[in-house]
């Protein structure tokens, strides 16, 4: 007897998503609830909970297809792995192989990899087998990579067979083509829509972050005694950004066909690290938020991005983007909007530098903040206006407390 495996409920308008890899091989025991295959949408990465215990059964579909909602992609059959038929890589019965010595250690290619795991551990030259990973059921992540291959920078060079790359080498050039994922694709045609589409203008200002350092300094063993979180920056900003819209509607607000929409609540889009890349959930309401809601939110977005159970409504909405390049080191960007949001705020690092303050040369904690947005819809008086009082609320966070 066979349990048929079907693709999922995607989210909210969502019918199709490309079948990224295959989390088990047919014949290989499978508990109920447990992933057996990873799908791609256009905006998260979603695993395929096994409907039944059994053992994993032929394949519908291969890693790369586009499958939709519904779609039958595997079955699991009963009985458990042992009385099972080995199956080959194409779904064919195959004859047992000469034992291996007890205790063999997994070669580099019978590890299940990411295309993205995959492409680092072949530039960072590390071996996967010697990397423990900290992904669902042990998994390798890049930051898993990352973080062995500084810790050993001596670490050789092991090949490694990519089952989706194709490679051509000469010598010491080589050139490795792994094909796009389905969530690369859609952030490529929305960021090129956005510069086709809108009127796009960056203004730029700078903030001295002296305040805001000390206020963290002074306040942040009480406040994660209490709270249970980091008092971290985007608190602070996020906070700001709600003072300022309220001043300037227009950079939380939509063009929709031929009308604007002005919205009188803040969804903030904030860019978090997952594995497969940036992902940009949202905090809801953010105007009515405390500082300890937003770090709370912020953090457990972050540690489900980690794990991989982000959702898409995490996703769906937002009016309004913050985007920190500082946390990668960047000192300043142009960024780009998020369609159909009419604005986003850039944060970069911060770092000393010298500014005169009452005629004398000071050193203080400086960061550089972009604004870039629709010149469409907003002008740049209000834009400069908006930029100016995230600058005051972040240089004088009492003005969060009394709204000026």
């Amino acid at each position: 007897m066979s349990t048929e495996v079907k693709v999922p409920a995607l989210g909210e308008s969502i019918t199709e998503a490309t079948l990224g890899e295959w989390l088990k091989k047919p014949g290989e025991a499978v508990a109920q609830d447990e992933p057996i295959a990873s799908l791609e949408t256009d905006k998260v990465a979603i695993e395929v909970p096994a409907p039944v215990a059994g053992v994993m059964g032929d394949y519908a579909v291969a890693a790369g297809d586009t499958v939709n909602v519904g779609a039958v992609i595997a079955s699991i059959e009963a009985g458990s792995a042992a009385a099972a038929p080995k199956m080959s890589a194409d779904n064919t019965p195959k004859q047992d192989a000469p034992a291996a010595p007890a205790a063999a250690a997994p070669t580099a290619t019978d590890l299940p990899l990411s295309p993205a795991v995959r492409r680092l551990v072949l530039e960072l030259g590390v071996d996967p087998t010697k990397v423990s990973g900290t992904g669902k059921d042990g998994r390798l992540t890049k930051e898993d990579v990352i973080a062995y291959s500084k810790a050993a920078p001596e670490t050789s060079s092991v090949p490694v067979a990519a089952e989706a790359a194709v490679q051509s080498v000469t010598g010491n050039r080589a050139e490795e083509r792994v094909r796009m994922t389905r969530l690369r694709q859609t952030v490529a045609k929305r960021l090129k829509s956005a510069q086709d589409t809108a009127a796009l203008l960056t203004t730029f200002n700078d903030v001295d972050m002296s305040a805001v350092i000390e206020t963290r300094a002074k306040y942040k063993d009480l406040f994660e005694k209490k709270h249970g979180v980091r008092l971290g920056f985007m608190g602070f900003f996020t906070k700001a950004v709600a003072l300022a819209a309220r001043d300037v509607p227009a950079v939380n607000a939509q063009i929709q066909g031929d009308e604007i929409v002005y919205f009188n609540y803040l969804d903030v889009s904030v860019a978090v690290s997952a594995p497969n890349g940036l992902v940009v959930p949202v905090i809801r309401n953010a105007e009515a938020m405390s500082f300890a809601e937003i770090e709370k939110t912020i953090g457990d977005f972050g540690k489900r991005a980690k794990d991989g159970s982000l959702t898409m409504a995490d996703m769906e909405g937002g009016t309004f983007t913050i985007s920190n390049g500082g946390v990668f080191g960047s000192l300043m960007s142009t960024p780009i909007i998020n369609p159909p949001q009419s604005a986003v705020l850039g944060l970069h690092r911060i770092e000393d530098r010298p500014v005169a303050i009452n005629g004398q040369v000071v050193i203080r904690p400086m960061m550089y903040m972009a604004l870039s947005y629709d010149h469409r819809l907003i002008d740049g008086r209000e834009a400069v206006t908006f930029l100016k009082t995230i600058k005051e609320a972040i240089e004088d966070p009492a003005r969060l407390l009394i709204d000026l």
